[in-house]
């Protein structure tokens, strides 16, 4: 295939962060976000890699997600990088929720559309703004491959014992309630960079991969397949995240109901926005959290020690479902710089094989490195996620196998 450059596009419902990569090597040309989109003050920032380019921000209107491609595709023609160029081999979008159907990146038509929008129902916050990125930049590039890549395709391979929750079968396949699981682009690529490091190939590792940022999960993978994970049926299940709860009773839900007297809309808010760390200490940076810790700050204190309480009962529990483990790997925002929190996960676990070399987590990188100490038994890493490139390798694979 003579072209090939890669438009990465994550199309939120007011934004759009986008990437262009040349997949010969790899390497960025562009990076850039449309933020504010439908707002008198809306912003762009594009930063354009090759060539020393500098940061180019505009603020006005802009109107809609189409107005929002365009002024990008502008942005993009100033450096030589329009959505025109003959080089644009496709463009790859960021679905988040493909559900039992789509188990891999899949080539979009009508019919992929169609499917994604009935997927609605169990991702009403993320999958209405990514089709409506997909729609506008098919009317922009219609003769253009673009491809969907998943957020929760990853997951798809769990055996049934760990994807259904114990409920009424026929009630759980009426309504599509199962485990599916998110960010699956960054456990993917952690889980084979991890093997990577390891100087092994992904089908010869076990991984429980750690995905620390606001939002948090936990993923088990087994020679390259994912066999669980802590997300659910949406993003809130699971570990400690910046504003959602994680792990609860269900019960809770209907205690605040009878006798909270709280709506099922005001319960939802509660869960998934003002839970977590900001629902423990009124901070959902862990910086800050840290900071404040520093300063005999106790709510801090018990937001961090319940934090690390569930991240140690994920890391125990996909320690027992894997059953070996060669690897665990931190990635994500939180991840890949706290290294309180490193440290403070794997404190006491020493039995199980992991050990975490104290200078060795001090260093700052933005490389893939071993934070535990020769000959430890098992590793542990911390790996710098790149859904981007994930999802420009994945995208541009898939195009040449259809070339």
């Amino acid at each position: 295939m003579s072209a090939t450059r890669v438009l990465v596009l994550n199309s939120g419902s007011s934004s759009v962060k986008y990437q262009l990569l040349d997949m010969r090597d790899s390497s960025r040309l562009a990076v850039g976000l449309v933020e504010r989109i439908g707002e008198e003050t809306s912003r762009l920032r594009h930063t354009p890699l090759s060539g020393g380019g500098e940061t180019r921000e505009w603020t006005g209107p802009i109107a809609d997600h189409e107005a929002a491609l365009k002024a990008v595709s502008a942005e993009l023609a100033k450096d030589g990088l329009g959505l025109d160029s003959p080089e644009l081999a496709a463009i790859g979008h960021r679905v988040v929720h493909g559900g039992k159907h789509f188990t891999e990146p899949t080539v979009i038509d009508d019919a992929v559309l169609a499917e994604i929008e009935r997927l609605i129902p169990v991702a009403p916050l993320h999958n209405p703004a990514n089709l409506t990125g997909i729609r506008t930049a098919r009317q922009l590039r219609p003769d253009l491959p673009q491809v969907a890549v998943f957020d929760t395709a990853f997951h798809t391979t769990m055996p049934e014992s760990a994807a259904r929750y114990a409920i009424d079968v026929e009630t759980a396949d009426r309504h599509r309630i199962r485990r599916y699981g998110f960010h699956g682009t960054s456990h993917a690529y952690v889980s084979r960079a991890t093997a990577r490091l390891l100087g092994k190939a992904p089908e010869d590792v076990n991984v429980i991969v750690l995905h620390l940022g606001n939002g948090a999960s936990a993923s088990a993978v087994r020679g390259g397949r994912c066999v669980d994970t802590s997300m659910g049926l949406t993003p809130l299940e699971g570990l400690v995240m910046g504003t959602r709860s994680g792990d609860m009773d269900p019960a809770v839900i209907f205690h605040l109901t009878r006798v909270g007297g709280m709506s099922i809309e005001e319960i939802d808010t509660l869960l998934n926005k003002k839970s977590g760390l900001i629902g423990l200490c009124g901070d959902n940076d862990m910086r800050e959290i840290r900071r404040r810790i520093d300063e005999g700050d106790e709510r801090a204190q018990l937001a961090f020690d319940i934090y690390i309480h569930r991240l140690k009962k994920y890391i125990g529990a996909y320690y027992a479902v894997l059953g070996t483990v060669d690897a665990v790997a931190f990635t994500a925002g939180v991840g890949e710089n706290a290294a309180p929190v490193r440290e403070a996960a794997m404190a006491g676990l020493e039995q199980l094989g992991l050990v975490v070399d104290a200078e060795l987590n001090a260093v700052r990188a933005d490389e893939p490195r071993l934070i535990s100490p020769a000959g430890a038994r098992v590793a542990v890493a911390v790996v710098p996620t790149d859904e981007e490139l994930e999802i420009a390798t994945q995208t541009y694979a898939l195009v040449e196998e259809n070339a």
